[in-house]
């Protein structure tokens, strides 16, 4: 399995060159309080100095660390990321593309260089990383992570949260699933005050993926040792606790090799904690590690498989609907306006390929505007609104002129349909309306294509086109929805098959009028009216009496006949006990305006509901040949017309060879996400050739 570090090691190679982080690869992320010693160990892991060194907080971006093991005799890695020469050791960065240090002070100096460019000089940190490649024939093959150490005090020019930063960027690193969490804590401090084993223990909860390491143990109390610590006895930690010495500041200062330190490690071990010195110290901690990693990869990598695989799925389906590099404009545009034509088409017929499932759109929100919203609207117009008794009273009055009338004239009736007929002719416009906005509404919807967005100068003009046909035709639908109305105020067909009844009826009320007024004559008996309450409405009067009436049954004297000549006074017009204001010589009561000032005799209550009834039913008749007519009227001059004409008028308008060039201009955005989907691409491709080069029997 040792070969499986390398693997990740090209994986990270690869995905560094697109800075993509989607793919989480394996790595152990080196976690500890500022001061903790973590630069320390990392040195110990490479066997160099070559981390910045100083005091308050020194690591200020994170340092991918990738450990690669070069023996002596392989040619080909030093041929292929060396300078070629005979050097046992030597480091590349990415930032400095091809460029060899061989010096690890130099490397030292350029961390810090970069850090400082990036970070500016005076304690801030940033999130961008730092990534380095270390070769040497003393290492193991690791993939490393060193954060910034946790601090709780702002210094120089940091934020007052730099805590929180801090800790921000670590759980970002943690929470990796296919990370080692390396917990770095200092043996001369409380265990149980650990800030990174609490964090790890936070993102970690069952400590799979957590080893512990325990520094400074020469630094300990006199009297005191970290035994129960390392066996784990105070903190239990699944992947194990394991004590390192680092080198003093004295050390440091002195110049003393890691080689040295290491040897003075094993002796302090040795002499201090024997029965366990085998299972502690810096070069157990590398083999660890090393070991952990490959597990883990091992684990991960079937995972790891499958990710890069659908991700270059959904990548390469990306680029797909970017399109390609134009080659001939003439026919993309062509292309272009016939799959929109299609798309708004296929939109109103309901057999888009997308279609919407939150809300109605298209073709069903047209017919959830002719069958609901315009059928309700037509319902709820009551066929007497705004109609009073005293109106219809008024009407058959001016109808028949200076001489009474013995039956109810036809014009009056014509009069008061044609004007409950007129109060259809707003709905309907609004109905054209509507179905106008939801056309225009279908623009956005089929807009949302990627070709829309890869050209927004073609979008904004098909946008233009479409809108201008709309608003073309939109008065002539107009003008034909007035026309139907007007068609059905142009003649009233009393004779129409469904109001035949209610004619029967008009007709066998008003012989019986004419044979009740032959049998007063005849008599020469007078009868005072009875006076009934003002009829308000078509739900006014007696079923009852209605039907006493088509039987021929007299429901009352006319109240003309029984009024007296000299009886001016008393009338109905003008009631008793009230003074009648004197306008020169005419001593006419004023003709009242309001139902309330007076009462209707019986005879103009019942031809006020003859008139109302046939009105009611004339009416219906009416209303449902518009709201059969004006949704057909619509789609003909409106829907139909543009789902038939709009290809050929875009093609009209924007298929021109001045045009072509800046129609198909394309948009930066677009042109940038393409370059990043082949870039990304081309890494998951590659990746996925280096994991297939794996073989199952070979990880196990």
């Amino acid at each position: 399995m040792e070969h499986l570090i390398p693997v990740i090691n090209k994986l990270q190679d690869v995905f560094n060159t697109v800075g993509s982080e989607t793919i989480l690869l394996p790595q152990i992320v080196v976690i500890g309080a500022q001061s903790s010693g973590k630069s320390s160990v990392l040195e110990g892991l490479v066997g160099h100095d070559f981390l910045p060194r100083g005091t308050g907080i020194v690591t200020r971006r994170p340092l991918v660390l990738q450990l690669i093991h070069v023996s002596p005799d392989d040619k080909e890695t030093r041929a292929a990321d060396g300078d070629g020469g005979t050097q046992e050791e030597w480091a590349k960065f990415l930032h400095t593309k091809q460029k060899v240090y061989t010096d690890f002070d130099e490397i030292r100096k350029e961390i810090e260089a970069e850090t400082d460019r990036m970070a500016g000089s005076n304690k801030g940190i940033i999130e961008d990383a730092i990534h380095l490649k270390i070769f040497s024939n003393k290492v193991v093959n690791l993939t490393l992570v060193d954060l910034p150490g946790i601090t709780k005090v702002p210094v120089g020019d940091q934020p007052e949260d730099i805590e929180l930063q801090i800790r921000d960027m670590c759980v970002k690193y943690i929470s990796n699933p296919n990370s080692i969490i390396l917990s770095v804590t200092s043996a001369n401090t409380d265990m149980a005050t650990s800030e990174s084993l609490k964090l790890a223990k936070e993102i970690d909860p069952d400590g799979r993926r957590t080893l512990a390491v325990v520094t400074k143990l020469d630094l300990m109390d006199a009297g005191t040792d970290a035994l129960d610590v390392l066996c784990g006895r105070v903190i239990p930690v699944k992947l194990g606790i394991i004590g390192v010495v680092n080198r003093s500041q004295a050390d440091i200062n002195t110049s003393k090799n890691i080689g040295d330190a290491l040897k003075d490690e094993s002796s302090f071990l040795q002499k201090r904690y024997p029965a366990i010195a085998s299972r502690n110290g810096t070069p157990y901690l590398a083999k660890t590690l090393n070991r952990l990693l490959m597990h883990h990869i091992r684990d991960c990598l079937p995972e790891l498989k499958t990710r890069v695989n659908v991700m270059a799925a959904q990548h390469q389906s990306l680029l797909n609907s970017y399109g390609e590099a134009v080659e001939d404009k003439g026919q993309l545009l062509l292309q272009v306006i016939t799959r929109f034509a299609s798309a708004y088409n296929n939109t109103i017929e309901g057999t888009a390929r997308n279609i919407e499932t939150s809300e109605l759109c298209g073709g069903a929100r047209i017919c959830y505007i002719f069958h609901e919203t315009f059928g309700r609207t037509l319902l709820s117009v009551d066929p007497l609104g705004g109609l009073s008794a005293l109106d219809v009273l008024t009407a058959i009055r001016n109808a028949t002129g200076t001489r009474p009338a013995l039956f109810v004239p036809e014009i009056s009736f014509e009069l008061l349909v044609k004007r409950q007929i007129r109060r259809l002719e707003e709905p309907s416009l609004r109905c054209v309306e509507l179905v106008h906005e939801e056309m225009q509404r279908i623009i956005q919807h089929c807009g949302t294509q990627q070709e829309m967005l890869r050209f927004p100068k073609l979008h904004e003009k098909l946008v233009d086109v479409v809108t201008a046909l709309l608003r073309r035709r939109l008065p002539t639908t107009n003008s034909m929805v007035e026309n139907l109305v007007c068609i059905e105020l142009a003649y009233i067909n009393t004779k129409h098959p469904d109001f035949t009844e209610a004619s029967l009826v008009h007709r066998t009320l008003t012989e019986n009028l004419a044979a009740d007024a032959e049998r007063r004559s005849s008599k020469q008996t007078i009868h005072e009216d009875k006076e009934l309450p003002v009829m308000n409405g078509p739900g006014s009067g007696s079923w009852r009496s209605w039907g006493r009436m088509a039987k021929g049954d007299s429901l009352g004297p006319d109240s003309a006949a029984s009024s007296q000549p000299n009886s001016i006074s008393n009338s109905p017009l003008h009631p008793p006990g009230k003074t009648t204001p004197q306008k020169g010589i005419n001593l006419l009561p004023e003709v009242p305006t309001d139902a309330t000032a007076r009462k209707l005799s019986t005879r103009e209550q019942r031809d006020c509901e003859v008139i109302e009834r046939l009105i009611k039913s004339y009416f219906l008749i009416v209303r449902k040949n518009i709201q059969d007519s004006v949704p057909k009227a619509i789609m003909h001059f409106l829907v139909n017309y543009v789902k038939d004409n709009l290809q050929s008028e875009l093609v009209s308008q924007l298929y021109q060879t001045n045009l072509i060039d800046n129609l198909l201009m394309e948009s930066e955005h677009i042109a940038a996400r393409r370059r990043e989907a082949q870039e990304m691409l081309k890494a998951l491709t590659k990746a996925s050739h280096i994991i297939s080069e794996i073989r199952e029997t070979q990880i196990w």
